[in-house]
């Protein structure tokens, strides 16, 4: 029998209801694994008890042996530390909440730990969720498992690490501009942003919230769709919530692509993509058409006004969001302030990292009087132009095809001087954020040793679909099955 961390997620389901092995064991292996290999990633900003993991799996192993299972009972998990657990430590990457614990969980968190998760601990992020290289936050960056050299992208990127080092059977992620795909697709594994609502944001500290969006990383389309099932739905807590039923994701991917037709947007294909990411690209669309799929040039016209777009947006929107952060109810605060408004500004300046804060000051100027007009409700109407280029599309087919990030990882430090080449690292997942759409990363080759990753961003709550053409690709190729030696 293969080593447990090996399994996926549906192979491990698989196998703790044929007794083929417990909780207990499957527990052990990964407490053991995340003791050996996060010194050297740095996916994790806390670990959950070991006392507390033990007395989970068992009665895990108490419900398997009266043959009541929960859905995902006894499945290894992490959390992106941007999601409140009540009791433990939630720190979105930041100095600015270090210490706090929150009294409750988010919906997400909640949703899985009732399926029947066990919970490992909190990944590493890019502060507040504001990077594409998990470089930004206060515990370090973390490294991409398949060469420690290079990042594994943002602000995910613990999550995505986590993952594809096997330390947890599936992890979930926010993505605001690309945060789950992106790294995704630098780590080799299939990671979903869904439509925008379909995931409660409800105890998901907020970045833009307008954009963020809760989703999943896991080792396949099959195992992402298995957990989106189970995270899913209305929650009356989260007001941007859709009130719609959620589908049977796990069984509706096993449709075929008979009359599939997918869009090749001429905006992102006229950037500059490398040869090898072209081929394995070209590669990709060989293997769909084979399975019934159809292709089309297609034209989003306003593409290009997506990246300035975001960064008027975003950053207004994380002005907003944290301006709670002053010290005084919660999270940091200074030592020894003069006065009130000392404290607001030492808390700020000592407890926010570089990024955050040039990304607050650029959206609260955005959002000044005698800018509102000319910055923030401009970038809104792009947002719209955008919108309406997908609807469009639409019309006659059922997703875009593209790559999810320009290249492969690319090293540590190498472009945190460089903010424009950092930023560009989202041009093709942001779109998909403004207009609220559901998109999808799967991996579709490599290079050098670093994985590449192909993107399918479909209409509102068409999540199924997006699904079922990456669950079919994979079905055809083993791209998704490779793993970094560690």
């Amino acid at each position: 029998m293969p080593e447990l961390h090996t399994l996926s997620l549906t192979q491990q389901i698989s196998g703790l209801r044929k007794s083929k092995f417990s909780c207990m064991e499957l527990i052990d292996t990964y407490i053991k694994r995340i003791e050996d290999i996060n010194p050297s990633l740095n996916c994790f900003i806390s670990i959950e008890n070991k006392d507390i993991l033990y007395n989970q799996a068992s009665e895990s192993d108490k419900r398997y042996a009266n043959n009541s299972p929960l859905p995902l009972d006894g499945i290894p998990i992490a959390h992106k530390d941007i999601f409140c657990t009540e009791g433990m430590l939630t720190t979105c990457g930041s100095k600015m909440l270090s210490n706090f614990v929150p009294p409750y969980s988010s919906t997400v968190v909640t949703k899985l730990k009732d399926s029947g998760v066990i919970s490992l601990g909190k990944t590493n992020m890019d502060e507040f969720a504001m990077g594409s290289s998990n470089e930004t936050s206060f515990y370090g960056p973390t490294k991409n498992p398949w060469n420690i050299e290079f990042v594994p992208g943002g602000s995910s990127g613990g999550s995505a690490a986590c993952v594809a080092a096997s330390l947890a059977s599936a992890a979930t992620g926010t993505d605001t501009g690309g945060s789950i795909r992106q790294p995704a697709s630098l780590c080799g594994i299939t990671g979903i942003k869904p439509t925008y609502g379909r995931v409660s944001r409800y105890g998901m500290i907020a970045f833009a919230s307008s954009l963020d969006q809760g989703g999943i990383f896991a080792k396949s389309a099959e195992d992402t769709a298995f957990l989106l099932e189970m995270m899913s739905g209305h929650d009356p807590k989260d007001s941007t919530s859709l009130n719609t039923e959620v589908p049977k994701f796990s069984l509706e991917i096993n449709n075929n692509l008979k009359n599939i037709k997918i869009g090749l947007p001429i905006e992102f294909f006229n950037q500059e993509i490398p040869i090898y990411l072209r081929k394995s690209i070209d590669e990709t669309i060989k293997v769909l058409e084979t399975l019934g799929a159809s292709f089309k040039k297609v034209s989003l016209p306003n593409l290009d006004l997506g990246i300035a777009a975001y960064y008027v947006i975003a950053p207004a929107e994380c002005s907003a969001n944290l301006s709670r952060y002053d010290g005084v109810k919660f999270g940091y605060r200074c030592e020894d302030p003069i006065d009130l408004d000392d404290l607001y500004k030492r808390t700020r300046e000592e407890g926010f990292g570089y990024e955050v804060k040039k990304r607050i000051l650029t959206g609260t100027y955005a959002l000044s009087a005698g800018y509102y007009d000319a910055y923030y409700l401009k970038a809104q109407k792009c947002r719209q132009l955008i919108a309406n280029d997908f609807q469009e599309v639409f019309k006659e087919f059922d997703m875009i095809l593209s790559p999810t990030a320009p290249d492969t990882a690319f090293k540590l430090g190498s472009k945190t001087k460089d903010p424009l080449s950092m930023y560009l690292e989202d041009i093709f997942t942001i779109p998909a954020n403004l207009a609220g759409l559901p998109g999808i990363s799967f991996p579709c080759g490599n290079n050098s040793g670093l994985p590449l990753g192909v993107q399918l961003i479909g209409n509102h709550l068409q999540e199924s679909s997006l699904l079922k053409v990456a669950h079919n690709f994979q079905l055809e190729t083993d791209w998704h099955l490779k793993r970094p030696i560690i």
